[in-house]
């Protein structure tokens, strides 16, 4: 696949941030905190809700590509050390590379194979090899257990299960239409890692790259043997009561804007079960019985977490937006707030609320922009 016309200069160097290289906001320092998979413990959790209420702002928000930041961070220091002590920053060198998405119920409801230690083995491989640590921190991975959830989420190299033994290697959210065996498969990811590198000049992405997935394929000496399948998904993550079958429940939790206040993470943290983070800026709590899921949801629903799939704020989300970014022309969240509560949401169905035309933030597929002005917003609807 060529690259897009009027490809962004790469020429300056990436700024993404991380655990140890924040981003100095209008509002402070943000930190990102990587999860591969999405993986969460509940401990882990407990100690990102005190140090967001001790050293930050007082709130996790959610990302996605279904990791963690903290914004307004006064001691980014004393913030990676504690990230260190709970085994979320496991690679100084590495941390901004493990950019990992994985179809978040795998192993527990649906999908072909259980693709959680492809995670771990993936993520073990990144930090082991000193070269990948010069990975752009914008380069993402995916693993699709064949329920086709995350491989269209443009992932610059994946593996989407087309059976319990056979991956289709996938390039710049596209399936190359290469086969290989699933055994190869985190292998084979890892090479194609080390084949970006090579090839990627200046550019921060795959799809930047002219010829880049052809490029990859012809260096990992594979070529397409199947006709290539649209793997695009339908934009949307599992929302609500997600029953395993076996009495075991999942409950996903959307949440507005995707930003979960210190107390409610500990609320959550609470429930000692294990959490997955998606990459629809909503967690998952896993592996719990009914009884426990019934409570769970009488006491957090009230607290914001989101059971409802009808809820508008599924349908919605938004840039940072003043203060937390000088270059914004209104406070959108607080704007959106108020047109959520009065029912006045300019548009149906999804749409993004930005403080300017940079449209940071914005969702993958048909999703309408509303943009501030500076005299109000305007719409545009014209999908990207």
């Amino acid at each position: 696949m060529s690259a897009e016309p009027n490809t962004p200069d790469r020429s300056r160097p990436d700024a993404c941030p991380g655990a140890l290289q924040v981003h100095q906001a209008a509002d402070g320092a943000l930190a990102r905190v990587r999860l591969p998979g999405g993986f969460l413990e509940p401990g882990q959790l407990q100690a990102l809700a005190e140090a967001s209420r001790e050293l930050a702002a007082g709130e996790l928000e959610l990302t996605s590509r279904g990791n963690v930041q903290l914004r307004a961070v006064t001691d980014p220091d004393r913030f990676a050390e504690r990230l260190a002590e709970i085994g979320l920053l496991p690679s100084a060198t590495h941390e901004r590379v493990r950019n990992i998405l994985a179809s978040p119920l795998s192993g527990r409801l649906g999908g072909l194979v259980d693709v959680r230690d492809w995670v771990r083995e993936l993520d073990r491989g990144l930090c082991a090899d000193p070269v990948l640590a010069q990975l752009p921190g914008r380069v993402m991975f995916s693993l699709d257990d064949g329920r086709g959830d995350v491989s269209g989420l443009s992932a610059d190299l994946g593996l989407h299960a087309v059976g319990a033994d056979e991956v289709t290697l996938v390039l710049a959210g596209r399936d190359s239409g290469a086969r290989i065996p699933a055994a190869d498969g985190v292998s084979v990811l890892l090479e194609a890692a080390r084949h970006l590198l090579e090839i990627r000049g200046e550019q921060w992405r795959l799809h930047e790259i002219d010829g880049g997935p052809e490029r990859i394929l012809a260096g990992l000496g594979l070529r397409a043997t199947v006709e290539p399948v649209d793997l695009a998904g339908d934009g949307a993550g599992p929302i609500g009561w997600l029953d395993h079958g076996d009495g075991g429940v999942t409950l996903a939790a959307g949440l507005a804007l995707g930003a979960i206040p210190a107390r409610t993470a500990e609320f959550l943290a609470a429930v000692g079960k294990p959490l997955v983070v998606t990459p629809w800026r909503s967690v998952l709590l896993c592996d719990l019985d009914e009884w426990t899921a019934e409570q769970v949801v009488r006491v957090l629903a009230p607290m914001g977490l989101i059971f409802d799939a009808a809820s508008p704020w599924l349908q919605v989300s938004a840039c940072t937006g003043s203060p937390g970014c000088a270059k914004s022309l209104a406070d959108v969240r607080g704007d959106l707030g108020a047109a959520v509560a009065a029912g006045e949401l300019p548009v149906e169905g999804r749409q993004h609320w930005v403080g300017c035309d940079r449209k940071c933030g914005r969702p993958r597929g048909e999703v309408a922009d509303v943009v501030a002005t500076g005299d109000g917003y305007r719409v545009d609807r014209r999908p990207r």
